[in-house]
C-alpha cells in the first residue's frame, strides 16, 4: 500500500488555542478559482464572508503567503484560514491540571466544558484552554469526555507520541472508573455487569440499545445510598458513546441531570449551569507506553447532588 503523504505544516499559528482550518482542494469539480470553491464549500459562513477573507489576506497557502482572490484552482492544493469563532458563553469553571510531564497532561475537566473543539464549542473547550494557559500549542486529546461529564482527561504533548497513548484506549489498557448519582432502587441487585449493543446514529442526540452481539460492557456497583439517592461506581470495559448513561437508564436508575436518558428533554440552554449531569470520571490508571511509568490519577471533584442535593436541585432531599 502507498503511504499517504502527510499534509504540510500549518503556516498560521493557533488563535486562542484553536488550530486554523485546513482545506485540501479535491479533484474534480468545475471551479475556476480557489475562491469559487471556498464560497461553495463554506455556505454556512454567511454572504460575503469568504470574499472578505480573501480581501483581508486571511486565506494562506503552504508557502505562508496570502492566496489572491483570482488564484487558479489546483486539485490537491492546501489552504488555511481562521474562521470567525462562534459566539460562546464562557464556562465559568476552571480546568484543573492533575499531572504534567514532558509527554502528557492529565486534566480534571468541569461539567459543561467540551473536551475538544466541535460544532458551536471552539474556544470554550478543555483543549483550547489548556493550549493557551500552558503554552503548549501541540497539545492534543488522547480520548474525550462528553461535554456534560466532568473528570479526568488525558492529553498528549508531542504529536509523534499521540498514537501510542490513543492505542491504550483502543486496546483497553486503561482502567477507567466513574461515579454517578442516580435514584436508589432497593430491588436492583448490585453489583452486576451490564452488557448490551449500543448504537449512536449521526444527527440523533441520544444513543440506543438494539438486539445483537454486545459491544458495550459496564460493571455497576453501589457505593452508598441515602434518602432515595444512590452513589454508583461504574467501571466500563468498553467506550461506546453515552454508554454509562444508557446502561444506568436501562437499569431504571437514570443519572440525575441527564437531558437525554431515559427520554430527551431538550438541550441544556447555553449559560444554564444549574443541575449538572451527576457523572464524574473519577479515576484513570494505565502504564505509560513511552516511559513505562505506572500512573493512577484521581479527580478532586465531588458530585454536588450527593454532597448537597438541595444546592444542586434547589429542592429538599427526596425520600424513599
Amino acid at each position: 500500500m502507498r503511504r499517504r503523504t502527510p499534509p504540510p505544516p500549518a503556516p498560521l499559528p493557533q488563535r486562542d488555542g484553536v488550530d486554523p482550518v485546513r482545506v485540501r482542494l479535491p479533484a474534480g469539480g468545475a471551479w475556476a478559482t480557489v475562491r469559487e470553491h471556498l464560497v461553495e464549500r463554506l455556505t454556512g459562513a454567511g454572504p460575503g464572508t469568504v470574499e472578505s477573507m480573501f480581501a483581508a489576506g486571511q486565506v494562506i497557502g503552504a508557502d505562508g503567503r496570502a492566496v489572491p482572490p483570482d488564484a487558479p484552482y489546483r486539485p490537491g492544493m492546501y489552504v488555511w484560514f481562521h474562521r470567525e469563532p462562534p459566539a460562546e458563553v464562557p464556562v465559568p469553571f476552571p480546568v484543573e491540571v492533575v499531572y504534567r510531564d514532558e509527554h502528557i497532561v492529565v486534566a480534571d475537566k468541569p461539567h459543561f466544558l467540551a473536551t475538544t473543539p466541535r460544532g458551536s464549542h471552539v474556544a470554550q473547550t478543555a483543549l483550547a484552554r489548556l493550549r493557551h494557559e500552558l503554552g503548549l500549542p501541540t497539545l492534543t486529546a488522547a480520548h474525550r469526555l462528553d461535554r456534560l461529564t466532568a473528570g479526568l482527561v488525558l492529553f498528549t504533548v508531542r504529536p509523534e507520541e499521540r498514537g501510542a497513548y490513543q492505542n491504550l484506549f483502543r486496546d483497553r489498557r486503561v482502567r477507567k472508573e466513574y461515579e454517578a448519582v442516580a435514584p436508589y432502587d432497593p430491588a436492583l441487585a448490585l453489583p452486576r455487569t451490564v452488557r448490551s449493543r449500543i448504537v449512536k446514529e449521526r444527527g440523533v442526540p441520544s444513543a440506543r440499545e438494539i438486539p445483537g452481539e454486545p459491544n458495550a460492557e459496564t460493571r455497576v456497583e453501589l457505593a452508598g445510598y441515602r434518602a432515595g439517592l444512590g452513589r454508583y461506581r461504574l467501571v466500563p470495559a468498553t467506550g461506546q458513546t453515552h454508554q454509562l448513561r444508557v446502561h444506568l437508564a436501562a437499569l431504571g436508575v437514570p443519572i440525575l441531570g441527564d437531558p437525554l436518558y431515559p427520554e430527551v428533554t431538550g438541550p441544556v440552554p447555553a449559560g444554564d449551569f444549574r443541575r449538572p449531569l451527576q457523572l464524574l470520571a473519577r479515576r484513570l490508571e494505565f502504564t505509560d507506553p513511552v516511559t513505562g511509568t505506572r500512573h493512577a490519577f484521581s479527580s478532586g471533584r465531588r458530585l454536588s447532588a450527593w454532597t448537597s442535593y438541595a444546592d444542586w436541585s434547589g429542592e429538599s432531599l427526596p425520600h424513599g
